[in-house]
């Protein structure tokens, strides 16, 4: 394997063990405090990423980029001062959520690092702080790739459970029932190309939002 191969592993290693973990934390962290104890009890409140990756879709992310974590199981009935409409859409939207929390904070080290390194006259004698400079951005786009493609309306992604505002039960749970032929769908529209634009559009302007909440930091990342 190349430099620049093994560089490209490290990254990915570096998503695997930071952002999934986050991302399926949130979730059992937010259902612990609606009142639903199942996940904390199954070990899933933690960021320890050994509670939450999956074999093969770690595998795939190591060697194809897109890859998934084990899902957090949540007992909507367990829900207390909620209902489970709003309490699934809670569980739902914190992992993307944290997803993108975690991409703002990437994104201001950056900006601190190349901030502090510019005006000590650093950045043009420095490789390292290029190098680390290229782990942040991939970071920063990988966590907010991987909020924007959890949220689409399609199980079983975060963003079907958002459903559950919309749609009456009798018509979410049968939904539901077929959750592998949506996931087997998704990635048929994934693997044409179809998704490549609309999610490309949704990765660059959430990207732009955040980039402008840190302004003050100094310009822009590209």
């Amino acid at each position: 394997m190349t430099q620049q191969g093994l560089f490209e592993l490290l990254i990915k290693v570096i998503v695997l063990l930071t952002a999934l973990p986050v991302h399926e934390c949130a979730h059992a962290m937010m259902a612990s405090r609606l009142g639903d104890q199942t996940a904390r009890n199954l070990g899933r409140a933690t960021l320890n990423p050994l509670a939450h990756l999956d074999p093969f879709g770690s595998i795939l992310m190591l060697f194809t980029g897109f890859g998934w974590a084990k899902p957090v199981p949540v007992m909507s009935r367990n829900f207390k001062n909620v209902s489970v409409k709003k309490g699934m859409i809670l569980v739902a939207v914190a992992g993307p959520l944290s997803n993108l929390a975690l991409s703002l904070a990437f994104m201001v080290i950056y900006k601190l690092i190349f901030l502090v390194a510019g005006g000590m006259g650093l950045l043009t004698a420095s490789d390292s702080i290029f190098a680390l400079g290229i782990i942040l951005e991939t970071m920063i786009t990988l966590n907010i790739g991987l909020a924007v493609f959890n949220l689409l309306p399609v199980p079983p992604l975060d963003g079907s459970r958002l459903l559950t505002a919309l749609l009456p039960y009798r018509i979410y749970y049968k939904l539901m029932r077929h959750e592998q032929l949506f996931m087997l769908v998704l990635f048929l529209l994934l693997w044409s190309g179809i998704l490549s634009t609309p999610l490309f559009f949704l990765r660059y302007y959430v990207f732009r939002g955040l980039d402008l909440l840190t302004f003050f930091m100094g310009g822009t990342i590209f």
